[in-house]
């Protein structure tokens, strides 16, 4: 990659299909990276220290947020995740592209602490598909249900701050339109 790699942050409204674009763009191009979030949650079944997250403590998050070790990191259901600074600032340098894909709320942090960061909007084909994604599961409770879908109006209506937009629509397209973001 050239000098002028940087930093290119993926987010957008949950249920919008952030996680399965990463995939499809990193299975096709694995020399992407992507950052890896600490977190203080427990691992789920077939996750592994170091690949899916780093695994911490409340007391070494707190380490790591007063260190300043963080680029960025928010709590989301009663759990810290964040993002490694030291990890970014090396790849980086080494002028390799740097994929983060994190929440709304981190975004913002990130465009604060490195305004050169390119922000793109993962956006969903329609808000009546976005509804259909986010109650298919038909696993949760109405309130849930509701509470989530709140959340994803007030995201969507910050899709003003970002740089670039992508309507996904297709996550073969909106995979290749990232990689070519990202070079």
């Amino acid at each position: 990659m050239t000098d002028r790699s940087r930093l290119t942050v993926l987010s957008g409204p949950s249920g919008v299909g952030k996680s399965t674009v990463v995939a499809h763009l990193r299975k096709a191009h694995p020399e992407v990276w992507l950052s890896v979030s600490a977190t203080t949650r427990h691992p789920r079944p077939g996750e592994r220290h170091g690949v899916q997250y780093f695994f911490v403590s409340d007391d070494e998050f707190d380490k790591l947020v007063a260190n300043g070790e963080l680029l960025e990191w928010a709590e989301f259901a009663g759990n810290r995740y964040g993002t490694p600074r030291h990890a970014v600032a090396e790849r980086l340098a080494a002028g390799e592209p740097v994929l983060l894909e994190i929440d709304l709320q981190g975004a913002r942090l990130v465009r604060e602490s490195m305004p050169e960061a390119q922000l793109v909007f993962l956006a969903p084909p329609s808000w009546d598909e976005l509804v259909r994604r986010l109650t298919g599961r038909g696993t949760e409770p109405p309130e849930v249900i509701e509470r989530r879908l709140a959340v994803a109006r007030t995201e969507l209506a910050a899709e003003s701050e970002f740089d670039v937009t992508l309507v996904n629509t297709s996550v073969e397209e909106v995979s290749a339109e990232l990689l070519a973001l990202l070079r």
